[in-house]
């Protein structure tokens, strides 16, 4: 696990995640289609507050990132969250979750003194 620490995860998966939930537009589109659900293109743009061809882009990234998924019909796309698309950023939290913990209990074994 040390080895894993010291090199990091670079694995493209998880870059492009990171990269993905960066921006605060995009985390807000896909926390709005997790809560509401498959949405149009149209739909999004009317509560981003942006344009849609910038809401489009920020939809490219979060597919790319597998973190929504797109179906056509007729002229519009609709969009849905993955949940799964976040599980690389749920284990590479829970690595460093642990080994965070496993520090605070040593300076809170250390305060004791």
């Amino acid at each position: 696990m040390t080895e894993h620490i010291i090199r990091g995860d670079r694995s493209a998966s998880c870059d492009e995640l990171f990269k993905a939930l960066s921006d605060g537009t995009r985390r807000a589109l896909l926390e709005y289609l997790v809560r509401e659900g498959e949405q149009s293109v149209h739909a999004l743009t009317a509560i981003s507050g942006v344009s849609q061809p910038m809401v489009s882009r920020h939809l490219g990234k979060l597919k790319r990132a597998s973190l929504v998924t797109a179906r056509r019909s007729g002229r519009e796309t609709y969009y849905t969250a993955r949940a799964k698309g976040l599980a690389p950023v749920v284990q590479w939290m829970a690595v460093y979750g642990a080994l965070w913990s496993q520090r605070f209990t040593a300076l809170e074994a250390l305060d004791g003194y």
